[in-house]
């Protein structure tokens, strides 16, 4: 398929998958299409059985800085509930491989939720994050009401949301937002290589654990442990644990093949 507002790269390297999204005039403001895009690649990497990890990225000012409010301005809520641009987003929160993100510039509103929709964040010196939505009369309505306070708490998320004030890297690494900040140019790379640690895993083992992870925000703790052992178990009857547990024992590097 060919992209008109997003770059995909399926062999960005051995076993790593890259989504940028290519909309620079516009600050990489997310438009329908442009999320339509996102879904699809994701959902190709996602089956592609040659790659394990994906990086998402925009360029050096922005991530992406919000939704394009040009599409949605005229709108009515009747046009919106028609639309129902969020089962995108959903459907992009079922991706079974990690999601790395490489954000440098602007990760605003949509941006900003589309950061938090991803498993581990890299962030540029030179990032900014922000829900500003409350500036233009309303809201965030891609989870950032709901992921951003299981982020960084309550009252943080409450800043955020009901002033609209952008937050620097750091502060967003001190707040739990991101994994680690380095200077612009190494950005990618540090993405890459923790896309490449994780790629050097059992990709069932690395797809159950992000999905036993991210039960932790949708169950009660029993039912969220319950979920834990079970997938714990499964491993169990992989080629992969055989492997790992014989390469420890050998005192040798493990091959892991996902089987």
């Amino acid at each position: 398929m060919e992209y008109k507002f997003i770059i995909a790269n399926f062999q960005y390297d051995k076993h790593i998958g890259l989504i940028q999204l290519n909309r620079p005039k516009e600050l990489n403001a997310l438009n329908l299409e442009l999320m339509l895009e996102i879904k699809d690649a994701i959902k190709r990497m996602d089956d592609d059985e040659n790659i394990r990890v994906i990086i998402i990225t925009g360029n050096r000012k922005a991530f992406a800085a919000g939704a394009d409010i040009k599409q949605m301005a005229g709108k009515s809520a009747i046009d919106m509930l028609k639309i129902d641009q969020f089962t995108t987003w959903d459907q992009i929160r079922k991706t079974k491989k990690p999601l790395i993100a490489s954000v440098s510039g602007f990760a605003l509103g949509g941006g900003h939720e589309l950061v938090m929709l991803c498993d581990m964040v890299i962030a540029s010196d030179t990032a900014k994050f922000g829900q500003p939505e409350i500036k233009i009369g309303v809201m965030p309505g891609a989870g950032g009401t709901q992921r951003l306070p299981r982020a960084v708490g309550k009252v943080r998320a409450m800043e955020m949301v009901l002033t609209g004030d952008f937050i620097d890297a750091k502060t967003a690494e001190s707040w739990g937002l991101v994994n680690k900040v380095v200077p612009e140019e190494l950005c990618l790379s540090e993405a890459l290589k923790m896309a490449r640690k994780i790629a050097e895993m059992s990709p069932i083992a690395v797809q159950l654990a992000k999905e036993s992870v991210l039960k932790a925000f949708d169950q009660p703790l029993q039912e969220a442990l319950y979920f834990e052992r079970k997938n714990f178990y499964i491993l169990f009857s992989t080629e992969d644990q055989k492997e790992g547990m014989k390469a420890f024992v050998e005192k040798r590097k493990a091959n892991f093949t996902g089987d």
